[in-house]
């Protein structure tokens, strides 16, 4: 859950120089962890059109970020109260979810744009990239959870 939050803060931050796609995006391959800019060679006007398609969502996920964060708040009171009130706990994980379906459905919106912006060569090469990426942070998981047996 503290990922989470720390992921819907930091989309709702908007762009920053230097990202990927000239900023920070959210969960989704064009977000933190996602695909660096330099890695696909865009053209100047395709770095310019992934700025604002980012621009034409920033407004709208800010919102839903502050609705995730502030049902992330009411659930963690909710589990906080005593004595134990599952219909408070059930109400605000509910909450909690809907905005969370609700940032994704943004996210995979946003991320469809840039997608569609790229190349049909770009687009092969970020399949790659995101394959590998995934390969190396099941490999880094696998060797976590050794190390972690090893010290049992």
């Amino acid at each position: 859950m503290v990922a989470l939050l720390a992921t819907s803060v930091a989309f709702a931050q908007g762009p920053r120089g230097g990202g990927p796609f000239g900023g920070r995006g959210g969960r989704g391959p064009f977000g933190p962890g996602g695909l660096e800019l330099n890695q696909l060679n865009l053209s100047d006007t395709q770095r310019q059109q992934v700025r604002e398609i980012r621009e034409r969502y920033r407004e709208q996920t800010q919102q839903v970020a502050q609705r995730l964060n502030a049902a992330a708040e009411k659930q963690r009171q909710a589990i906080e109260t005593l004595p134990v009130n599952e219909t408070l706990i059930t109400s605000a994980t509910q909450d909690m979810t809907a905005a969370q379906v609700e940032m994704a459905i943004q996210e995979a919106r946003l991320n469809s744009e840039i997608w569609s912006v790229l190349t049909p060569e770009q687009q092969a090469q970020a399949t790659k990239l995101r394959a590998e990426r995934k390969a190396q942070m099941e490999q880094r998981r696998q060797e976590f959870q050794q190390q972690r047996q090893k010290g049992q």
